[in-house]
This record gives C-alpha cells, sequence and structure tokens, in this order.
C-alpha cells in the first residue's frame, strides 16, 4: 500500500471551508480513481496547516493518478487560501486499528529521520516493540508507519477517540517516541497534534 500526502499551509480562516471542499469535492473526485483505497485529511484550526492523504493500492495506481489530482488539489489549495503546497509520496508500513476514530478524533504525528538502509529494522521494531504500548493509551483508536526509503524518512500518526484523550498521553507518548528514536538512532524532526476531520481510509490491516 502507499500514500500521497498534500500538506497545505493556509488561512486558518479559511479551514471550515477548505475541509468542506476536500469532503464534499475532493473525496468524491480520488474515490473513483483506479486504485484507490482511501484519504484522510488532518486539520490544525489555530495554525492553517493540513495533510490531506490519499491511499493507494500500489505505486503504480499512485503513480497513474498524479497528473489527475493536479487539478483538485489546486482547487483545494484555493479554498484554503494556501501559502504553500508541499506534496510527498510513502509506503504505508504499518495499520492497526483497536477501534474506528468517531467525530472528535484527535491525530498525533511524528516525523523523523531513520538511519540509511535501515527501514526495515525501524518497520519491526515499530510493529513488535513500540505497538503494544501504544495500544495500552487511554483513548488509543489506532496507528499507522509510513516510509520514504529513498529519502531515509517515516512518519508516524497515532489516532486518539477525542482531543482530552490525546493530551493526556502526552507525556508517555513523548517518553515512548525518544526511547524508539534512542534506540533505532533515528532524529524527530518534528512532532504535530490535528483534529482528525475527514476518516476514509479503507486500508487493511497491516500490523
Amino acid at each position: 500500500m502507499y500514500a500521497r500526502t498534500t500538506t497545505v499551509r493556509g488561512d486558518p480562516r479559511a479551514m471550515d471551508e477548505g475541509i468542506a471542499f476536500c469532503r464534499d469535492q475532493v473525496w468524491p473526485t480520488v474515490q473513483g480513481m483506479s486504485g484507490c483505497v482511501g484519504m484522510s485529511m488532518l486539520a490544525d484550526r489555530e495554525s492553517g496547516r493540513c495533510i490531506v492523504t490519499t491511499a493507494w493500492a500500489s505505486d503504480e495506481a499512485m503513480s497513474a493518478s498524479a497528473q489527475m489530482v493536479k487539478e483538485i488539489r489546486s482547487r483545494a489549495a484555493e479554498a484554503l487560501r494556501a501559502d504553500s503546497v508541499d506534496v510527498e509520496e510513502w509506503q504505508i508500513a504499518v495499520l492497526h486499528r483497536v477501534r474506528p476514530a468517531g467525530d472528535g478524533a484527535c491525530v498525533r504525528a511524528t516525523w523523523l529521520d531513520m538511519m540509511p538502509g535501515e527501514a526495515d529494522q525501524m518497520i519491526d521494531a515499530f510493529r513488535m516493540a513500540l505497538m503494544p504500548r501504544m495500544e495500552e493509551l487511554p483513548g488509543f483508536c489506532s496507528v499507522s508507519l509510513m516510509v520514504d526509503r529513498m529519502r531515509n524518512r517515516g512518519v508516524a500518526a497515532v489516532t486518539y477517540e477525542s482531543r482530552e484523550a490525546m493530551e493526556r498521553t502526552r507525556e508517555a507518548g513523548t517518553s515512548l517516541r525518544e526511547e524508539f528514536a534512542q534506540h533505532m538512532r533515528a532524529t524527530i524532526t518534528e512532532v504535530a497534534e490535528f483534529e482528525l476531520t475527514i476518516a476514509h481510509l479503507h486500508v487493511p490491516e497491516m500490523a
């Protein structure tokens, strides 16, 4: 499974309009494309930053969609009054759900740089050592790990049932991240928290 993320930094005042456009226009458009297996949208209403992720059954399907999504991506950027748009492509290495994410769910995302050639080792350690401990956190719904092997990068996203649950896990989450990064000789480059505004990812369990 593969994913394309589009990170838009826009006007916080346009967030509701942008979310509505992605829900009513972007999702129906990509849903009909061959190989599409879902879409999600994360939003930070204070900063105006949002991340739209589309998931694809194969690298070929993702590549084939690249030209088709350009127009709708531009229109979404306009709706969000974007200052910048950044597009990245990833392999979905892990996806594990304990419960569905309902209304009010939030996501904490962690980006990291990993040692060259150690993607497989990091994925295995994430599954075996980190994921079982994440499941014990209060309000945990699901976790995903995406990797970019060419750039030696990864991003993990943990979904919680509410903002309150996410806030309660900040200290424990920090401890788990730092311990894992030290063990893997990886560098955490950013941690950010978002509201999960669209949750239509139909990627199968990949734990």
